[in-house]
């Protein structure tokens, strides 16, 4: 049976927004780990020397690989749906990270089974291993990391959306590439430094960095975020394309002019 055309709108809303939740929720779980960069593709390390004595690398959370996914749906919320359609997600979106986050907590302090602990005692060199401990060490995010994770994102996503907007109304329906990067790297200049501040500064109690260290650290992030958001704008109009396959041009246009003007 054909879909009409409110059936297609919601439909569209929950596949964007599931894309968006997914992909922002996975990005807080595996953020833990630190990669390189360089030493993924066999380079050198960049020893970039920013304010500080000591030399930074491009050694970033695993979760900024999938961030930009987040980036691309958040803009594309924002052209179909507008204001409302990215708040509504973003609320959503916190919440159910917390509540992630919440049952993470619960599980890192249960008692673990010695039937666990005996089975996997050793890892595949033979080497004693504490799998207990490495779970309470992968999953056991700090409160400061979760308090400063949520805040920088939601702040972001906010801002995310006024500036999207503001440049939408200068520019009127052209140039989505400059609404959707425009917006994504200025919103991510903000998330980038707001994150270190209040984790490794706000609330980092005696082990607090320095302002040079954090701007140093800030910058390196950030520029990794400007150069991926560049290379992923032709999938904005890539998704764009189908989209208004799937709604009809004629839909798509009103769904966003409603958007625009703020009646959806």
């Amino acid at each position: 049976m054909e879909q009409t055309t409110d059936k297609k709108k919601t439909t569209l809303f929950i596949i964007l927004a599931g894309i968006f939740i997914t992909n922002a929720l996975l990005a807080e779980l595996i953020g833990v780990k630190i990669f390189s960069i360089e030493k993924t593709f066999d380079f050198s390390p960049a020893q970039i020397s920013l304010f500080t004595d000591f030399k930074l690398d491009f050694n970033l959370t695993a979760g900024a690989i999938i961030w930009p996914i987040v980036f691309i749906s958040t803009d594309i919320i924002n052209e179909y749906f507008g204001k409302k359609g990215v708040q509504k997600v973003t609320f959503l979106t916190i919440g159910l990270i917390a509540y992630s986050f919440f049952i993470l907590y619960i599980s890192t302090h249960i008692t673990a089974s010695d039937y666990w602990l005996d089975v996997n005692k050793t890892d595949a060199n033979g080497a004693p291993f504490d799998i207990d401990y490495a779970y309470r060490r992968i999953f056991g995010q700090g409160q400061a990391i979760i308090i400063a994770s949520l805040t920088a994102f939601l702040i972001g996503q906010l801002l995310d959306v006024y500036v999207f907007h503001a440049i939408r109304k200068s520019t009127g329906e052209k140039w989505l590439w400059l609404r959707a990067t425009g917006s994504t790297l200025i919103s991510q200049l903000i998330d980038s430094f707001v994150v270190l501040f209040i984790a490794f500064y706000l609330l980092a109690g005696d082990h607090k960095w320095s302002i040079e260290q954090i701007v140093s650290i800030g910058i390196i992030n950030y520029i990794y975020k400007f150069s991926v958001a560049l290379i992923l704008t032709p999938l904005l109009y890539v998704a764009h394309h189908f989209i208004d396959r799937y709604l009809g041009v004629a839909e798509a246009e009103i769904l966003i002019e409603k958007a625009n003007t703020e009646e959806y």
